[in-house]
């Protein structure tokens, strides 16, 4: 899977199948809510969701406290959460590792790739 970023007004990244980048083969869409988050919030929309009025699953939580929630469309059914692993040696050699946990019948995959977003837009923030 490839992950090209777009810029706009939020910011969005989208998911394709393969090295392509051609519409036909696009996955899935990820969108912040909001241009400034003090909360992590950011909305997931299904390729065949193309008018994006309603997402298909929505991430909220505190990124920075490694402590998200997935949830199905804009309900409060959760179907992942990751959550900070503290243990000493981690915070003794300046690990940061979190866990997973996918719900049954959820593609653990697919919340793996939006997991790698997640990091990626704040490591973007780090960057800066």
């Amino acid at each position: 899977k490839s992950l090209d970023q777009v810029f706009s007004m939020h910011h969005r990244w989208e998911v394709f199948r393969g090295d392509s980048t051609n519409a036909g083969d696009l996955l899935f869409t990820v969108k912040t809510t909001s241009l400034i988050q003090l909360k992590t919030e950011m909305d997931v929309f299904l390729a065949g969701n193309t008018a994006q009025q309603v997402c298909d699953f929505k991430i909220k939580g505190s990124y920075f406290d490694r402590s998200c929630v997935f949830y199905l469309g804009d309900s409060n059914n959760m179907v992942a959460q990751m959550s900070r692993k503290l243990t000493v040696s981690n915070v003794l050699l300046g690990r940061d590792t979190f866990s997973v946990t996918v719900f049954p019948h959820v593609d653990y995959v697919f919340i793996a790739s939006l997991v790698v977003i997640l990091d990626e837009v704040h490591r973007d923030k780090r960057d800066d």
